[in-house]
């Protein structure tokens, strides 16, 4: 099998850091990152311009993948976004427009791979998930970006049952707040040392990639929050 990895958010802080990693361990990394949006990822092989929440855009470029690299040996999905707002102030549009980022994003390309890895009976998924899912005192001021985050490991566990029967993988990356450029510009007087660098996600990723004995973990990686 070759090393095949599909990362998408590839131009992102997180996924220039996975395109990195994994590119330096021998990887052929394929990224996707977004179209029209002059993103680039120049360490990987190869780049592709899909919109990973268009369910036609992503089925054409899985059909175009198998023709042109056959096998996958996982695929990081790496695209999301946070917004702030509680109960009293989210609405329905907000937590749609967080749904479509956050889980969408994930949703739409791990069930167009999953005939592929099924047909192989291996390989991985490696999805992000957020420390605000899962700390409900977290939650309480990011509502819609807490529950997109949810339906993730939420996923993330339908997919581990559906595969148990097959070398296929499921893992969650928790961060608590990923050391950014848009981060630091955000809360420009917080204390960046406490946070996680996204090199640190990238080896964690790729320590789960190559332990097979890892099966459906969540990795939590908060950091000094």
């Amino acid at each position: 099998m070759s090393r095949n990895l599909v990362i998408t958010g590839a131009a992102g802080a997180l996924g220039t850091a996975v395109v990195g990693k994994f590119k330096r361990e021998g990887y052929y990394v394929i990224a996707l990152v977004r179209p029209e949006a002059n993103e680039q990822s120049p360490e990987a092989d190869v780049t592709y311009e899909v919109d990973v929440t268009d369910e036609k855009a992503v089925q054409e470029f899985v059909s175009e993948y198998e023709v042109q690299f056959g096998d996958l040996e996982a695929i990081a999905m790496l695209v999301g976004g946070y917004a702030s707002g509680d109960l009293e102030t989210s609405r329905q549009q907000d937590l749609s427009q967080q749904i479509q980022l956050n889980f969408f994003s994930a949703f739409t390309v791990a069930t167009a791979f999953l005939p592929l890895l099924k047909k192989q009976q291996r390989g991985a998924f490696l999805f992000v998930g957020a420390r605000t899912a899962l700390v409900p005192k977290e939650a309480k001021g990011a509502v819609a970006y807490a529950l997109s985050k949810r339906l993730v490991n939420s996923l993330a566990e339908i997919i581990a049952e559906e595969v148990k029967d097959t070398d296929i993988r499921t893992h969650v990356f928790v961060p608590s707040i990923l050391d950014s450029e848009a981060n630091r510009s955000a809360m420009p007087t917080a204390d960046f040392s406490k946070w996680v660098n996204p090199s640190d996600i990238a080896e964690a990723m790729h320590y789960a990639v190559n332990t097979p004995a890892l099966t459906n973990m969540t990795f939590t990686l908060y950091g000094g929050i």
